[in-house]
């Protein structure tokens, strides 16, 4: 089962131009951005392979973007569910453009950020 030092290995190395720094914050980890947005990594501890990553720049530019395996109903006629895709608000969800693992779904994301970020 992958853990959020996992996750923070994978940020720091494989992404490092894009992390300027990285926080436990007890359940989750969050890592800063040079923009000033941040991503919040969370896995579930006792549901096997339930995770999110939340990436917050409503203070930037009003968007936010998430892809999570949370089964809420609200998304269940997305194709992928439960996983799905916040794409730049809470109610804008599309199917999964990302990997199911929790780890290759991480790295899928982090290059979703990357891409965005050059824009």
């Amino acid at each position: 089962m992958p853990t959020l030092q996992d996750i923070q290995y994978i940020a720091e190395v494989e992404f490092h131009r894009l992390i300027i720094d990285s926080q436990p914050l007890g359940d989750k980890l969050r890592l800063f951005l040079p923009d000033g947005s941040y991503i919040d990594a969370w896995l579930a501890r006792r549901l096997n392979n339930r995770f999110g990553f939340h990436w917050e720049r409503k203070h930037i530019d009003g968007t936010l973007y998430r892809y999570d395996n949370f089964p809420d109903t609200d998304w269940n006629r997305v194709t992928t569910y439960p996983y799905h895709f916040h794409n730049g608000s809470q109610k804008n969800v599309e199917a999964s453009p990302f990997a199911p693992d929790a780890l290759d779904g991480f790295r899928d994301f982090m290059r979703f950020v990357e891409r965005k970020l050059a824009t």
